[in-house]
């Protein structure tokens, strides 16, 4: 059976110069990072020549760079699918008290939180949010109903706020209107979207303000983020788990809605006077 990258790293670390084994740590750490790294933005961040890097291909016996990554590639894929997650967490599991288990995880990883999370960078989205043109969140498949709660409230005390989805919308045709004053914010957790890292990219190098709410600070997207909020996405079975993350937008969401209340807006109140007229709820 062959040797997944990561073991393959490890078992010829000893063959490997001063520089390359720095090269193979970064990557061992921080697979999930590389597999969207270009030769020299890993070099860069390795603080290293892509010589060095092509050198330590060579020595894995691959044909360069791109035959590397496609390894770490497929092997982040394997690690991330939710069948392997599944069985992973299993181990853990005890079904008579899932559901103890479920509510103490969570508890566990909300507590985490609070000091994963700097406050600071928090006010930061929060004034990013209030002073922008135009807000635009994008997300997929788990990161979806964050970004729908996130997008539904913003937008109706702000009413300028547009979802996008990413694996759905084409954001080329929105991002070509937006500017300097706009804000994007991206959710997206493993296995991360490359539609979204390519939104995210294309938007920092229009000067757009960049908010990025992923699991951790190894995302691919984090290099695009003016500000960086991780938020844990495990769960006790295989799926992203967006409990952390919708915790943190709700604070969001929080903030806006009281600094709103501290100017009179008289926007939710316009906007609960013509759900009224038309009967929009039911009695």
């Amino acid at each position: 059976m062959k040797q997944n990258i990561l073991d393959e790293l490890k078992d010829h670390i000893k063959d490997f110069t001063s520089s390359e084994r720095r090269v193979a740590d970064f990557i061992i750490n921080n697979p999930s990072e590389v597999t969207f790294d270009t030769i020299n933005e890993l070099s860069k961040k390795v603080g290293t020549s892509t010589t060095t890097i092509m050198r330590l291909a060579s020595k894995l016996n691959y044909s360069g760079y791109s035959e590397l990554q496609n390894e770490i590639q497929t092997f982040v894929k394997q690690r991330n699918a939710p069948q392997a997650r599944l069985i992973s967490n299993m181990q853990n599991i005890e079904e008579d008290q899932l559901w103890n288990q479920t509510v103490r995880f969570h508890m566990d990883h909300l507590n985490h939180l609070i000091s994963q999370v700097d406050h600071k960078e928090l006010e930061e989205v929060v004034n990013l949010v209030e002073n922008s043109n135009h807000i635009y969140c994008t997300c997929v498949q788990s990161g979806l109903p964050v970004g729908q709660y996130f997008f539904q409230n913003i937008n109706r005390i702000k009413g300028n706020c547009k979802l996008i989805i990413a694996d759905v919308s084409d954001w080329v045709d929105e991002i070509v209107n937006m500017t300097v004053d706009d804000l994007l914010v991206v959710i997206s957790f493993p296995r991360y979207a490359k539609r979204i890292k390519d939104f995210a990219m294309v938007a920092k190098e229009k000067g757009v303000k960049v908010v990025v709410i992923t699991d951790t600070y190894s995302s691919p997207l984090v290099d695009y983020g003016d500000v960086i909020i991780p938020c844990d996405s495990k769960s006790l079975a295989f799926h992203n788990s967006p409990i952390p993350a919708m915790v943190t937008v709700d604070y969001i969401i929080n903030a806006i809605a009281i600094n709103e209340s501290h100017k009179n807006s008289s926007r939710l109140e316009e906007v609960n006077e013509i759900l009224k007229r038309i009967n929009y709820h039911s009695k």
